[in-house]
């Protein structure tokens, strides 16, 4: 069986320098680590990581909880996440909540005793359950703002106040908020931005919610939708998006002839589809990246861990299911402040 020492002979170097490589790869120089790699590729060296976790009382494991593994926002977050921790030799166990915060709670429990840290990603847990099981094991969070807890926020607010105005731009006086399910910030968080943004801009605003985050929930929003005489919507994501225009051109009206619509995310349904959807960019793989190298932070420094706040700007890109709003139902602009939820 070969070694870590027949490595650290074969490549020149002390056997200390080779743990780090496979350990810590980012405290050894880019030169010196694909030496000792190529080395302990070509001699078919393995780390034994059962050994190493009795030894350094580390497991090189992080969990990856998520809300939804087949909403497309995810994906590209999982695969940046798993990427940025293989550079940091940590394998990443990936779960799924299906939207409930029961199971979350459930396998945030279950992982806790398997990994070094978690990462949780658009949690539906509250703030309470999550302070009270960040005791078992380090936490980071994507798109939850936690005290104490390292964080990665899209600022979503931004790119909704975008949205906001283009509607405007384009003639939209009555504008409707599809909002998403309860216990998410990123919902909250557009609820309060295009509150305040279609104030500012004269618009009259409705809130409709709460809304599954999936096409079915925007299937099941396209009645009211339709009866409402709203003429813009903002939807909590491209999924939601994509079902209520299917939903409104199963009841005759078009987009964006009639009704001009929204997504959040950025996905490829949403590029695809036609009309192809105007929506917000979301930088899920930034944010991935981001949140692992900011919970092994927190793992390397234990109790001397700070909660760190990384901010990543979103923006808003114009495609065709937006458009200007027919003469025929143009109403007066409204005062600035005017606009109601």
């Amino acid at each position: 069986m070969v070694t870590i020492r027949d490595v650290a002979q074969a490549s020149g170097v002390h056997v200390s320098t080779v743990s780090r490589t496979f350990s810590a790869p980012h405290l050894v120089s880019a030169e010196t680590r694909n030496r000792v790699l190529a080395v302990a590729e070509g001699l078919g060296y393995r780390p034994n990581r059962a050994a190493r976790a009795l030894t350094t009382g580390r497991t090189h494991n992080l969990g990856l909880i998520v809300a939804d593994i087949a909403n497309p926002f995810f994906p590209p977050l999982i695969k940046a996440a798993q990427a940025q921790a293989r550079e940091r030799d940590y394998h990443v166990f990936v779960a799924d909540t299906d939207e409930n915060p029961l199971m979350e709670q459930e396998l945030i429990e279950t992982l806790c005793k398997q990994v070094d840290g978690v990462l949780l990603c658009s949690p539906r847990l509250s703030n309470r359950v999550i302070e009270r099981l960040r005791a078992q094991v380090p936490f980071a969070v994507v798109n939850r703002r936690v005290k104490g807890l390292p964080t990665v926020l899209m600022d979503v607010g931004q790119g909704v106040r975008a949205a906001v105005e283009h509607l405007a731009d384009l003639g939209h006086r009555r504008i409707a908020l599809l909002s998403g399910p309860s216990g998410s910030w990123t919902s909250e968080e557009m609820h309060a931005t295009a509150t305040d943004a279609a104030a500012e801009a004269g618009v009259e605003l409705t809130v409709l919610r709460p809304n599954e985050p999936t096409e079915q929930g925007g299937l099941a929003a396209a009645a009211a939708v339709a009866g409402s005489g709203m003429t813009g919507v903002l939807c909590h994501n491209d999924l939601v998006a994509l079902g209520l225009i299917e939903g409104l051109r199963e009841r005759g009206l078009s987009v964006p002839g009639d009704l001009s619509v929204i997504g959040v995310d950025d996905s490829l349904p949403g590029r695809l589809n036609r009309p192809k959807l105007t929506t917000i960019t979301m930088p899920t793989a930034a944010a991935g990246r981001m949140a692992v190298d900011l919970l092994l932070a927190a793992v390397n420094a234990g109790d001397a861990a700070t909660a760190a706040l990384a901010r990543l700007e979103t923006t808003l890109i114009v495609r065709e299911s937006t458009g200007p709003v027919a003469p025929a139902v143009l109403p007066a602009r409204l005062p600035a402040g005017q606009a109601v939820r």
